[in-house]
């Protein structure tokens, strides 16, 4: 968030500040429910493989649209792109409302990378049980990704391991999504406003 000094410098608020300013004025009111929703939603993919949650739509979609993204860059990529495009997208989400200051939307973006690690981390681990109801846009169905990509790499014997960090990495990202997000609706309740215009306090809303 940049300032304006008296001197006429500009200069940058400390992350901490940053989002302090930027909490302050807004309402916790219906932002609190709404994480929670999502909260219990991106658990239950670390949880167990087989339910059906609110990010499991854009995931899949994100998965196979990765598939023909990658397409042109060989078949590793094309497999792999499935998975990489599936992370990448949160991540994506993630830069843009940092670059906009959104810290809420900042939190929301972790559950969404939370939830696509909790989904991959039991396809990682189905690589040599092969035992997962496989879902594709391919009319000539799809392979197992990560049957193939651990086996090119020699790894194969590894997938429950990559399965378990892949979960720890989405439990993490649970963790400091709350963490952020707990912070946040504490400055919109205790922070006072910025003296602003009306309508500009209700924008911040």
């Amino acid at each position: 968030m940049a300032v304006t000094g008296e001197e006429g410098f500009a200069y940058i608020l400390p992350m901490p500040d940053s989002m302090r300013s930027w909490a302050a004025g807004r309402s916790w009111y219906w932002r609190l429910p709404l994480f929670l929703v999502l909260l219990t939603q991106a658990v239950k993919p670390l949880r167990t493989g087989e339910q059906w949650n609110v990010f499991t739509g854009i995931n899949f979609g994100a998965h196979e649209f990765g598939h023909l993204f990658w397409a042109f860059f060989g078949e590793w990529m094309t497999i792999a792109g499935g998975s990489l495009t599936q992370l990448l997208i949160p991540i994506g989400a993630a830069a843009v409302v940092m670059r906009t200051r959104d810290w809420f939307g900042l939190a929301v973006c972790g559950l969404f990378l939370a939830s696509s690690f909790g989904e991959l981390s039991w396809y990682i681990g189905d690589a040599r049980a092969q035992q997962l109801d496989l879902v594709s846009f391919s009319p000539d169905g799809g392979g197992h990704d990560w049957a193939y990509l651990l086996r090119k790499a020699g790894k194969l014997h590894l997938d429950l391991t990559f399965a378990r960090l892949a979960r720890a990495i989405g439990f993490l990202l649970i963790v400091a999504s709350s963490f952020l997000a707990a912070r946040l609706f504490w400055w919109m309740h205790t922070e006072q406003p910025p003296e602003e215009s009306p309508a500009a306090f209700d924008q911040r809303r």
